[in-house]
């Protein structure tokens, strides 16, 4: 078996794929006719994607309402077996997205639809993928991007490939580190793509001067690339700044803002690592200020100015080591910067809350995750709550304030896993999602569905 195979790997047979057609194709036209009530009479839609990383602005907000104030445990919808990977679902028309790894009887990413109602799978496309070079061979890393029917899947060793959504053809595919001679980070490529109009962006280190590269999301035909930094694992985001669009993406080497469309360079910042690429948490932007931060390196907040396309340093706050962290010294988990106050995860799971103009800690709360070295939450906003999920598989309700955390409920999601991490008794490192008033979660085993409605 070599090359990639065909669709196929039909866990339920095709007469269980025929139905699952014809149940997405009634479930849609339900969807359709009460979306547009609901629009009529209420100006939105009945339920939010989750079309990818960090959600549908990749700012880890969570727009439903509706949702379920605390809870004693939690109703499980459905389960169904995935293999390992580090990537988190994506859920988008009435689908939810997430790739794995296997490794018998050959080393292959694969990238999976299931229908989000019922957990049956829609389409399965498997390529062989062997692992070179990469540490922690779990499985794929960035989540999958999807766009106006189109599914975007980036591999560990850089394979990229474009597929209908609805039926798992393949639209066109690329071998980006054959094409790009990538200077492969310790842990493979994890940078989620991100759209912007007609292009699809992906940042992977490539040389000369390729750590990003921009595509036709279409035909997959290049139109510009830009930096000769090192990748990163943080996923670059858009925003708005002096009236026109900024791709800001955190490289291995710098933080830079760039031309969406062209790759144009209009301001960057270094913060290039003493120990090697570890960054990994998403910048967050918010009220004119950019902030990141690093397991390593600590934090650095930058103003970013309104009136031209410039930034400029407020404060970098790095402490003596892992162990003796000064500010934040952030991980996997994605900080919130939410008025006047950052909340992010230290290297050891400690839970802070810092003063945005300064960086000083204002306090620390070890209850939301067990102290572990790489401990790690994922917190999501809803209204005035933030739901996070813990590397134990916990999922919970809380409020954050500069007087603490205040946990509302906690309750069992999903167990840990040993392949992400073999100690401890295994993690969740996965980012979940969150849409159609339910929690998609997943571990190196199954993927499972909760019910969050009130």
């Amino acid at each position: 078996m070599g090359g990639e195979t065909p669709r196929l790997l039909r866990r339920r047979g095709e007469m269980a794929r025929v139905r699952g057609m014809e149940n997405m194709t009634n479930r849609a036209m339900r969807i359709f006719v009460l979306a547009v009530i609901n629009t009529v009479l209420f100006g939105h839609a009945v339920a939010d994607d989750w079309p990818q990383w960090r959600g549908v602005n990749r700012d880890g907000v969570w727009l439903e309402t509706g949702i379920v104030e605390k809870f004693d445990e939690l109703s499980i919808r459905w389960r169904t077996e995935i293999g390992a990977g580090y990537s988190g679902p994506t859920v988008a028309e009435g689908r939810v997205y997430v790739t794995d790894r296997i490794t018998k009887p050959q080393q292959m990413e694969r990238v999976h639809c299931f229908d989000w109602e019922t957990g049956n799978e829609i389409w399965t496309y498997a390529y062989v993928c062997e692992y070179r070079n990469v540490g922690y061979t779990a499985g794929p890393r960035a989540n999958v991007t999807v766009h106006e029917g189109l599914v975007y899947a980036l591999g560990a060793m850089g394979h990229l490939h474009c597929f209908n959504a609805a039926d798992g053809d393949i639209v066109w595919k690329r071998d980006l580190n054959t094409e790009y001679n990538i200077r492969m980070p310790t842990w493979g490529i994890a940078s989620a793509p991100i759209i912007d109009k007609d292009l699809i962006i992906v940042q992977i280190g490539g040389s000369p001067g390729a750590c990003l590269v921009a595509f036709d999301r279409k035909n997959g035909e290049e139109r510009w690339t830009a930096l000769d930094d090192r990748a990163s694992y943080a996923a670059p985001i858009l925003i708005s700044q002096a009236g026109e669009r900024v791709l800001v993406c955190w490289t291995g080497d710098n933080l830079a803002g760039l031309n969406p469309q062209t790759g144009e360079l209009h301001w960057k910042h270094p913060f290039a690592p003493d120990k090697g690429v570890i960054s990994i948490a998403t910048p967050v932007f918010h009220g004119g200020r950019l902030f990141v931060s690093n397991f390593f390196e600590g934090s650095l907040m930058l103003r970013v100015h309104p009136d031209r396309l410039a930034i400029e340093k407020i404060w970098r706050r790095k402490g003596v080591d892992e162990k003796n962290t000064d500010s934040l010294h952030a991980i996997m988990s994605t900080p919130l910067l939410i008025g006047d106050y950052i909340y992010g995860v230290d290297s050891y799971g400690e839970l802070r809350c810092l003063d945005a103009d300064t960086g000083d800690r204002i306090w620390e709360d070890v209850t939301a995750v067990p102290r572990a070295r790489w401990g790690t939450i994922h917190c999501v906003r809803n209204g005035d709550r933030v739901w996070m999920f813990n590397e134990r598989g916990e999922l919970l309700v809380t409020t954050l304030s500069p007087e603490g955390l205040n946990i509302i409920s906690r309750a069992k999601l999903i167990e840990p896993t040993r392949d992400q991490l073999n100690s401890r008794g295994g993690v969740c490192w996965s980012h979940p999602a969150y849409a159609y008033k339910h929690v998609f979660a997943r571990n190196d085993e199954e993927l499972v569905c909760a019910a969050l409605a009130k």
